[in-house]
């Protein structure tokens, strides 16, 4: 490691203090999404980055009016730019959210409490990814020591909506032209870089009968009745998903989950409708459009058998796949060479079976890898789930490795 890695390392570690009481302070603003209003930590993020005075600092909120991808009512993006030089080198994005998934039950500590136990961070967002707008920040701010050998510009871009597909978020930045990266990296875990993920097809399902009392039945038709054919079917087709296997480490198979339903309206009435939501993860190797074509008529096949339902199907989310990027890409070789010098170990390069706002910059032909402040595994943060934590390790080790190839992308030749 040479003297200005060892710098940027001691700067990381001379601020880890604060690195961890950014992360409390984000913990401890709910932003649970839905319902998804966010403006609360987004107001609180613009006057943290405000207050270092590093970064030029941009508001977007976003018009919700016509958008039909989310029931958000208020949509900020927030831009926070460091100019090295006179800016001419490349631009690197780095991406992460401040919205969470609600926090559920199950939990031994206040999930916007923040607190510090055996040395992680506990609280909704502790891993996904609260954490990566503080280290990512605290990255940036590392190169201070070092700006003078440096060429380019970094954007923090924090959005809010990747809970719900990120359109309005890093989507919608680089459909109106406020980011044009060369490089970005979006919220991940510390020991693996991904290079990969998952597609992602959510269905809203809808039988309609014809209500009746209890009392007289036939004078129905049962749309719950037509439902668990089809969910009869679904689950049939979701065991043949384990015949089809992805190429790609760390992804294995597809995956099909019913996680709603709804249906009737009292114990002693026909139930005249039924709703399920369904979600089909799909592997880099498959077709997205393919996929929901092939589904959408399996689906409609299964009500035949039931005279009189009417089915309807809506498509409430379309993600695609992203990657793999290759493994010689710049960035790649970039985060791998100061893992591996700051670890002493060989950095896993491999995909993962979720959907995130990684596949927006894949789309625009962006080289865009996965990479961030948590654990080896999702289910090691309990991301997505009671008592989820980060450690402070982690978070501090993440920091120095973003911050050290930040520099050797962005360092003048």
């Amino acid at each position: 490691m040479d003297a200005t890695k060892n710098k940027i390392i001691e700067q990381v570690e001379h601020d880890t203090h604060q690195l961890v009481c950014l992360l409390q302070e984000l913990i401890s603003i709910p932003s649970d999404n839905p319902p998804g209003d966010c403006l609360a930590i987004a107001t609180h993020v613009i006057k943290k980055l405000q207050d270092y005075e590093d970064f030029t600092i941009q508001v977007l909120p976003v018009d919700v009016v016509d958008k039909h991808a989310t029931d958000q009512q208020k949509i900020v993006n927030v831009l926070a730019t460091k100019v090295f030089g006179s800016g001419q080198g490349p631009e690197i994005v780095l991406n992460a959210h401040g919205d969470v998934v609600p926090p559920g039950l199950g939990w031994t500590f206040d999930p916007y409490g923040g607190e510090i136990h055996e040395g992680a961070i506990y609280g909704r967002g502790a891993a996904v990814s609260k954490s990566d707008i503080a280290v990512y920040t605290y990255a940036v701010l590392a190169l201070q020591q070092v700006a003078e050998q440096l060429e380019g510009k970094i954007v923090l871009a924090f959005t809010f909506d990747e809970e719900t597909g990120g359109e309005l978020g890093p989507k919608w930045l680089l459909e109106e032209g406020y980011i044009k990266p060369d490089y970005a990296i979006t919220a991940g875990f510390t020991y693996s870089i991904v290079n990969a993920h998952n597609g992602c097809l959510h269905l809203e399902v809808k039988t309609i009968g014809r209500s009746a009392h209890a009392a007289s039945p036939t004078d129905g038709i049962d749309a719950l009745e037509a439902m668990t054919g089809i969910l009869h079917g679904l689950y049939g087709y979701r065991n043949t998903l384990k015949d089809i296997h992805s190429q790609i480490a760390g992804i294995d198979s597809p995956s099909l989950v019913i996680g709603l339903i709804q249906a009737g309206i009292n114990t002693n009435v026909v139930p005249d409708e039924c709703v399920i939501r369904l979600d089909r993860r799909m592997i880099p190797e498959e077709e997205a459009d393919d996929v929901e074509i092939r589904l959408r008529h399996f689906i409609a096949s299964l009500v035949d058998s039931y005279p009189g339902i009417r089915l309807e199907i809506r498509r409430i989310l379309l993600a695609e796949a992203y990657g793999p990027i290759r493994t010689d890409e710049r960035l790649i070789q970039t985060v791998a060479t100061n893992y591996q010098a700051i670890t002493g170990e060989t950095a896993p390069i491999l995909g993962v079976p979720l959907y995130t706002d990684a596949r927006h910059f894949a789309e625009f032909d962006v080289p865009v890898i996965m990479f961030g402040a948590g654990p080896r595994t999702l289910e090691d943060a309990n991301a997505h789930r009671a008592n989820e934590h980060v450690a402070v390790m982690d978070l501090e080790l993440a920091t120095k490795i973003v911050s050290c190839s930040l520099y050797d992308l962005l360092k003048k030749r």
